[in-house]
């Protein structure tokens, strides 16, 4: 059970998780260290300007003067005890001279991030200055690192998961071409070996109607040759009737069909011309009446509608039938799915392809209610 979750790609996720994992808490830590150090460089500043005030004449400065001098990185607010700004250092000056309540907004910035250094001034009366400071750039480097670590690492699994995903449709799609010409080929031999039959038949007295049935079907087994033939390369597509040719197909599934099923063919135009080829569009539509008539068991009714727009052709295929899962809809053209206890689930599958890819138009469910039936839509480009 355990093997069919981990593989190499669930080691590469936790890998990844366990690498920016640590250096969250690493680079959290070494943000705790820089903050304590900063603090303490903080309260330096302040006793060394406590030190400067009060020194005597002969006193030497040049330690606490050098403390004051050189600290640059971490900004510095100095108010009274009523929080009215007395002075400030490390914070930019020209923003406070575009907008004079810049510096009170920097004040409540750093009220929230660290709490003050009070220096008391004198005792009566009581007068106290507070020191209210910020993060230093190298500070906010450490703390926002791992955000944009995490970032870097997700667009990484993002570009791999994307990447594997197109190699293996391409894969799939390599795969399914080479299937359906090697079953072009090895159809031909066997076709053309009958339709030579066939004209031996013809040639003996008796055999018309038998000949005449077993051509039908030969010219049926050339054209499932041709359409697997054409699987894998660009058809040609010209301008066609497709009333002509989704009537020719409902009368052929009809014939096959119970006498418990209706069919019904309803169109707003007598012609609409699309760009088709046609033995790969009425494979489309031979799928979908098929699955159709699966799904209704055997009795019911098909309803076939087609709209002639200003762009474009829309067919919708309906039927009475069992009507699919709403967990399901978003699986039925994906290869090997099916609720039949018999075929690969390359139907669908197929057919999409075949309309969106080599069509340019888009096959999806329409809608679907279980117990009520399905209804799958055709659009094609005039």
């Amino acid at each position: 059970m355990l093997g069919q979750y981990f593989n190499w790609r669930t080691l590469l996720a936790l890998v990844a998780i366990g690498i920016v994992t640590g250096t969250i808490f690493y680079s959290n830590y070494l943000a705790g260290k820089i903050a304590k150090d900063e603090r303490m460089k903080v309260e330096q500043w302040v006793e060394a300007g406590k030190f400067l005030i009060n020194a005597p004449v002969d006193a030497d400065t040049k330690l606490p003067s050098l403390i004051r001098n050189e600290q640059k990185s971490i900004p510095i607010i100095e108010t009274d005890e009523k929080d009215s700004v007395v002075s400030f250092i490390n914070i930019d000056s020209s923003k406070i001279a575009e907008d004079p309540g810049y510096i009170y907004k920097k004040l409540k910035e750093f009220k929230g991030q660290n709490p003050p250094i009070i220096l008391q001034v004198s005792k009566e009366p009581l007068l106290i200055n507070k020191y209210y400071y910020g993060s230093s750039f190298l500070l906010l480097e450490i703390r926002y690192f791992p955000l944009a670590q995490l970032l870097v690492v997700a667009l990484f699994i993002i570009v791999t998961i994307v990447s594997l995903q197109t190699r293996n449709k391409s894969t799939q799609n390599q795969v399914w071409a080479g299937m359906a010409k090697e079953t072009a080929h090895q159809l031909g031999t066997p076709v053309t070996s009958l339709q030579g039959w066939v004209e031996m038949l013809k040639e003996t007295p008796g055999s018309e109607q038998i000949s005449t049935e077993i051509e039908k079907d030969v010219k049926r087994l050339r054209l499932v040759s041709d359409r697997f033939g054409k699987i894998g390369s660009r058809p040609q597509l010209e301008p066609h009737d497709a009333v002509k040719q989704v009537e020719e197909m409902v009368e052929y599934i009809r014939k096959r069909a119970t006498g418990k099923v209706h069919f019904e063919v309803l169109k707003n135009s007598q012609e609409m011309v699309a760009a088709l080829s046609p033995p790969l569009f009425d494979w489309v539509i031979e799928n979908l009446l098929k699955n159709a008539l699966d799904a209704m068991d055997g009795k019911g009714s098909i309803k076939v509608q087609m709209y002639n727009e200003e762009k474009t052709v829309v067919i919708d295929v309906s039927d009475t039938g069992k009507g699919i899962a709403s967990q399901n809809l978003n699986r039925v053209f994906k290869p090997g799915f099916t609720t039949k206890k018999r075929g690969w689930g390359l139907g669908l599958s197929l057919s999409k392809r075949i309309i969106e890819q080599y069509h340019k138009g888009q096959l999806y469910v329409k809608h679907s209610e279980l117990g009520k039936g399905t209804t799958f839509r055709i659009i094609l480009k005039k």
